[in-house]
């Protein structure tokens, strides 16, 4: 039925597969393993380090290779959507942040952001805090409406799980939330000064945008939320257990961000 020899076949059955071959399927294994823990979330790179994290001797250009023959494709990033309500009267701070992510210790610069899931029971909107020294989210909100409480209740969590530092630079964009005086109000209180992005000029606040491109692609966009109670308890999970504890990270050398705390500075 398959036009093959039965001699052939017989041959096949009895080879004994050379070092190379198992080598290979010994790493398919592994591969396939870590690519369904993380939930298809990780390409060669993560998957690598991953790999050399557990002693496996491989490059970044085998395992391409053995992930396009065992076709494991991670999820595609897709385009930046453009969320931020800047049609207002309120101030608005200068540009002070200018693209520069860079931050030599933690508390030295964080930058905010809000975004949007769906769900059967109508809109959920989240607002984070990002340290800017280890990417780690260490301060979110969520909440039915977008108000300037939401933003006010991230960075509340900030404040508290940092020890309330002073003197931080809080970068966002220039959305009515931010620019509200209660907002304001807040960034005074502790001393921190505010720079908000360009007008419609998402890449001035990447980090916080690349963050939601993540969630969004490797949670959100696989689920159909019943309730905004499962929504939560979902970005719940991926915000504390994953993506700040597990998920490498290639800004700070590919380890999760409090690993990265835990080692430069023993925070966590």
């Amino acid at each position: 039925m398959l036009s093959v020899e039965r001699s052939g076949y017989y041959a096949w059955l009895k080879r004994i597969p050379g070092k190379r071959e198992l080598a290979n399927n010994s790493l398919d294994l592994k591969i396939t393993s870590l690519f369904r823990v993380n939930q298809q979330r990780y390409g060669a790179p993560r998957i690598t380090n991953e790999l050399k994290a557990n002693n496996e001797i491989c490059s970044k250009n085998r395992v391409a290779r053995r992930m396009k023959y065992l076709k494991l494709r991670a999820k595609a990033k897709r385009k930046f959507r453009v969320t931020t309500d800047s049609k207002h009267n309120l101030p608005i701070a200068p540009n002070l942040l200018n693209r520069n992510f860079h931050a030599t210790q933690p508390n030295q610069k964080y930058v905010g952001d809000i975004t949007y899931v769906w769900t059967n029971e109508g809109w959920l909107y989240l607002a984070v805090v990002i340290d800017l020294y280890s990417r780690a989210v260490i301060g979110w909100s969520i909440q039915p409406t977008m108000t300037r409480q939401l933003v006010c209740d991230a960075l509340t969590m900030a404040l508290w799980r940092r020890g309330f530092p002073r003197g931080v630079l809080f970068h966002s964009d220039r959305g009515s939330q931010y620019c509200s005086s209660d907002y304001q109000k807040l960034l005074k209180k502790y001393g921190f000064t505010s720079s908000m992005s360009r007008k419609g000029n998402c890449w001035d606040n990447s980090v916080a945008e690349s963050f939601f491109n993540s969630l969004k692609i490797e949670l959100i966009y696989d689920y159909r939320y019943k309730t905004r109670e499962e929504a939560k308890q979902s970005i719940f999970h991926y915000i504390e257990a994953y993506y700040n504890r597990v998920r490498r990270h290639s800004a700070i050398g590919s380890i999760a961000p409090l690993v990265f705390e835990k080692q430069r500075v023993g925070l966590v």
